[in-house]
């Protein structure tokens, strides 16, 4: 596969706790460089981010996360600051406490909520694989497809495991048309993002492939 096509998959993915502006300076630099998808960071740097890389580059940040178990309220009250602040796009956590016990109603009203807020922004929905059955995860294939989001995504990466190819072909199969997947967490290597893409993905949640590009390239 074209490694070209690969980077575009990619959201240049910096999320630590720790993660200073330099660091996000950073791979902002990286994701023009290499030109992915985005550049997916916390909250507290859109704006400033989104002022360094202006129309250079597309900026994703996340709500409710890693957790994903605040109001509703306050996960659109985010979405609307961030979009506010210049992100181009929105990676949100579902209630996964919601979803477990059954109440499928409400985790379909937070993500039409958040859409709304949205608008024509791409909202990607993060329903964290790992912690889920089969049968959980496709009920949230159909959710996300009532509830008129972009993107099911597998996983936040801070949880017990990342996306596997299982999950992305179980995605495929049972999300609507117009709702498209992304794979994030323990994607390493260029045959794994290879091996996504093939499966089904259309985006990347990585902090690993630029890295892996620019070691290749010697830059």
């Amino acid at each position: 596969m074209d490694l070209e096509r690969i980077l575009a998959a990619c959201d240049h993915t910096l999320l630590l706790q720790t993660a200073a502006w330099d660091e996000i300076k950073s791979i902002c630099d990286d994701a023009i460089a290499y030109q992915t998808a985005s550049v997916c960071i916390p909250p507290c740097y859109v704006k400033r981010a989104k002022a360094y890389v202006s129309d250079r580059m597309k900026v994703c940040t996340v709500i409710g996360f890693p957790n994903g178990n605040s109001t509703i309220a306050a996960k659109v009250f985010e979405t609307r600051d961030a979009l506010e602040n210049g992100a181009d796009e929105i990676d949100m956590v579902i209630n996964l406490g919601m979803l477990r016990g059954g109440d499928d109603a409400y985790v379909l009203e937070e993500i039409r909520e958040i859409k709304a807020a949205c608008g024509e922004h791409f909202l990607k929905v993060i329903i964290e694989t790992c912690l889920l059955t089969e049968a959980e995860k496709i009920r949230m294939c159909r959710i996300v497809t009532e509830a008129g989001a972009d993107f099911i995504k597998t996983s936040t990466g801070f949880s017990k495991a990342g996306a596997t190819l299982e999950d992305v072909r179980l995605f495929a199969k049972y999300v609507g048309p117009q709702v498209k997947i992304k794979a994030a967490g323990g994607i390493s290597t260029l045959e794994d993002a290879e091996a996504f893409l093939r499966a089904g993905a259309s985006r990347l949640g990585t902090s690993r492939i630029v890295r892996l590009v620019k070691q290749s390239r010697g830059d």
